[in-house]
C-alpha cells in the first residue's frame, strides 16, 4: 500500500487515497496503467523535485522517491506528439518509459524530463483503498 501525495493524478486519485500496488516487472506493464515508480535521476539530470508517493508505516523506504503516474509508453513504443520537444526520438528505447500524471496542470512528470528508467518501476496500481482519515461506511 502507498499513500498519494499531492494533485498530479486527479481525478483518478486524490492526495491522502491508498493504493493497492502489486510488483511487476517492466515487461509485464502495459500502457494505460497507472504505476508506482521510483524517479531516480530524471534525464538529462537533477533529482526529481518532490515526492508524491509514501509507503504505509514500517515499509522501509526503495529508491525514494516515489511516483504514481500513467504509463503511456514504454519500450519499442511510438514516444507521443507531445513530448517531441522533450525526448527526440521516434520510439522508447530499451530500458526507458514515459509517466505523465493525469492532472497536467498540477504533474511534473516525462513530459518536463523525459524518460523514466525501467529498473524503478515498482510495481502497478492494483486497486483504490480508503482515503487516510476517511472512516468505512
Amino acid at each position: 500500500m502507498v499513500t498519494v501525495l499531492g494533485e498530479s493524478m486527479v481525478p483518478t486519485l486524490a492526495h491522502g487515497d491508498r493504493v493497492l500496488v502489486r510488483r511487476v516487472r517492466p515487461d509485464r506493464t502495459r500502457t494505460g496503467e497507472v504505476v508506482v515508480a521510483a524517479w531516480g535521476t530524471p534525464e538529462p539530470g537533477g533529482p526529481f523535485p518532490f515526492t508524491i508517493a509514501e509507503p504505509e508505516p514500517g515499509v522501509p523506504p526503495t529508491l525514494a522517491p516515489w511516483v504514481v503516474k500513467r504509463l503511456v509508453a514504454g519500450p519499442g513504443d511510438p514516444v507521443p506528439e507531445a513530448m517531441r520537444a522533450v525526448v527526440p526520438d521516434e520510439t522508447v528505447p530499451a530500458g526507458r518509459f514515459l509517466l505523465i500524471g493525469d492532472n497536467a496542470s498540477a504533474s511534473t512528470d516525462s513530459r518536463q524530463f523525459g524518460y523514466a528508467h525501467a529498473e524503478y518501476l515498482l510495481g502497478v496500481v492494483v486497486r483504490r483503498s480508503s482515503r487516510i482519515g476517511a472512516r468505512p461506511a
